[in-house]
């Protein structure tokens, strides 16, 4: 049966929002972020937040808390939450409300957890401290909301600590941590970025279940368009911090007014031309690797040509970014061997030479995780340029200033620090930091999965012209099948650690499919209101055929 998103026109207004207006500061210099923007939310609706990275998606999000980041501050308006204005509160009022009647959900699920504690223990604390629920009722609650949000092994998962988790499996504990106290208003950032397609359909059925069930206002927000008409009542069109158009989420996927909102619409058509084959760079043979006992890459081996770009998917938990951990020497193999550039490696990145440290590059999946809070830009890209290249005053700036311009920033960006930026400016800065060492090798762990669709595409095509003019070599991991349409010439599919296929981008993504291929293929939205309830019925009657049969 196809799900109806309820109507919330008629429903309490939790938040209003009216001209608000918030800058940042840059240096000494105070610069609009966001421009008199007013919206309207309702108990049991979602609004769909979408926009380039530096829109302001973010910046209005964290408003909806009364909250500003370092460097910025609002500059007017009103943010009314069930009344009152969070903007006027007493600070301790306004902190009462957040993580109790108004929750945030980040992006980065990596950096929002305490590595010295379980996961239980966090997920319960707040609530727990507030009275609201005794320990017992706080732990039976919570192991329900990891099962509705299909987590492994629910009721013993809340035991482990951050590190035994997967970036996907993560971020759906701290949606069960923000729908903990039953908030009146969730603000979902990003949520799904970090999410393999397969789990994506889950949580997003998932977030989709809660509203509904509780009655919660919810800000979704993303620059994946698809996944937001999964989920929206309504969508918010933003750019350069100002409001572009806004509507009824099916009549704006339909008929689209603005040329900006039709351009972020548009698919995506970039894909780059074949190229020769050349000599290998990277070979890794029956590699194996393990977190204590748990088994994460079980005799992994491929292959990548100098010059070309091995993709490697999956889902959440596969071995992925193990793979890549152990490829940069960040986690020691249990066996096997890598040869980089005909030279055996060894396993830890300590025992590498500096020429191999420089050669080989790695972008995370979490900027915030992977750049220093307290670094300005200048510091982040300048630092290989000096330990690498031994770069000093005046031919180091021009250096930076180079490097930020390939990543599309600019020289505004150099005194920046990361609290200062949005998600994808962060993301770009690091991939700025990977160019700095002018590698033979970058290893893109979700590199673009941060980045709106029109940036993405925009970095894309930077990465494939410095392939072509510099000859480098990218194994790149995405859950972003686009993504892999678009950059790959070979594709490695895993699943829960070992390689399951593997072959030309054109022969992996050409049916028949195997099993599980299919299923990763299956779990790509499309721009269709319809498609989440098609996709969930068909599978519902997939398992009802295989019962009876």
């Amino acid at each position: 049966m196809r799900h109806e998103k309820m109507d919330p026109s008629c429903g309490e207004a939790v938040l209003d929002i009216a001209g608000l207006n918030v800058r940042a500061r840059s240096g000494n210099q105070w610069h609009p972020i966001v421009s008199d923007v007013s919206l309207t939310l309702r108990r049991g609706e979602i609004l769909g937040l979408v926009g380039e990275s530096g829109s302001g998606k973010t910046t209005i999000g964290l408003a909806s808390l009364g909250f500003a980041r370092t460097g910025c501050a609002f500059a007017g308006g009103e943010v009314r939450f069930k009344g009152q204005d969070l903007l006027r509160m007493a600070p301790a009022a306004r902190r009462a409300l957040r993580g109790d009647r108004i929750a945030y959900v980040a992006q980065s699920a990596a950096i929002s957890f305490n590595p010295a504690r379980t996961l239980m223990e966090q997920v319960i604390e707040s609530v727990v401290d507030r009275g609201t629920k005794s320990r017992a009722e706080a732990r039976a609650d919570a192991r329900a909301l990891f099962r509705l949000l299909h987590l492994p092994d629910p009721d013993r998962i809340g035991d482990r600590y951050p590190h035994e988790l997967s970036g996907g499996q993560l971020q759906r504990v701290m949606a069960a941590m923000a729908m903990l106290p039953r908030p009146d208003l969730v603000i979902f950032d990003e949520p799904t970025t970090a999410l393999d397609v397969t789990t994506q359909v889950e949580v997003l059925s998932a977030v989709r279940e809660l509203v509904a069930r509780f009655g919660t206002a919810a800000i979704y927000i993303s620059h994946d368009l698809a996944v937001v008409a999964q989920l929206a009542h309504r969508i918010m069109v933003l750019r350069h911090g100002r409001l572009v158009e806004e509507g009824e989420t099916r009549k704006m996927l339909a008929e689209p007014q603005e040329p900006y909102t039709r351009s972020l619409w548009a698919i995506r058509t970039f894909a780059k031309d074949s190229l020769p084959a050349s000599d290998v760079l990277l070979e890794v043979n029956g590699v194996s690797a393990s977190y204590g006992s748990l088994k994460a890459l079980d005799n992994v081996s491929l292959t990548l040509q100098r010059g070309r770009t091995v993709a490697v998917v999956g889902e959440s938990g596969s071995g992925k970014s193990t793979l890549a951990r152990v490829v940069t020497g960040l986690l020691r193999a249990n066996g096997g061997e890598i040869r980089f550039s005909g030279e055996t490696l060894a396993a830890s990145a300590k025992s590498r030479t500096k020429l191999q440290l420089q050669h080989l590059q790695i972008i995370h999946q979490s900027a915030d995780a992977s750049l220093n809070p307290l670094h300005k830009v200048r510091e982040v890209i300048g630092r290989p340029l000096e330990f690498f290249f031994g770069l000093t005053g005046a031919q180091r700036e021009r250096r930076i200033v180079e490097i930020l311009e390939q990543v599309e920033l600019g020289a505004e960006h150099l005194d920046r620090l990361p609290s200062e930026m949005s998600g994808g400016q962060k993301q770009r800065v690091c991939i700025g930091r990977a160019l700095a060492a002018e590698p033979a090798l970058m290893i893109c762990d979700e590199a673009t999965s941060a980045l709106d669709q029109l940036v993405q595409e925009g970095i894309l095509k930077l990465l494939t012209r410095l392939q072509q003019e510099q000859q480098i070599s990218y194994l790149f991991i995405t859950h972003d099948i686009a993504t892999v349409r678009a950059i790959a010439d070979r594709i490695v599919v895993m699943h829960r650690g070992r390689v399951v296929q593997e072959g030309p981008k054109d022969e992996v993504l050409a049916p028949p499919y195997p099993p599980y291929t299919k299923l990763l293929l299956s779990s790509v939205p499309e721009m269709d209101p319809d498609w989440l309830d098609r996709l969930l019925a068909s599978r519902k009657q997939a398992v009802s055929d295989k019962a009876v049969s």
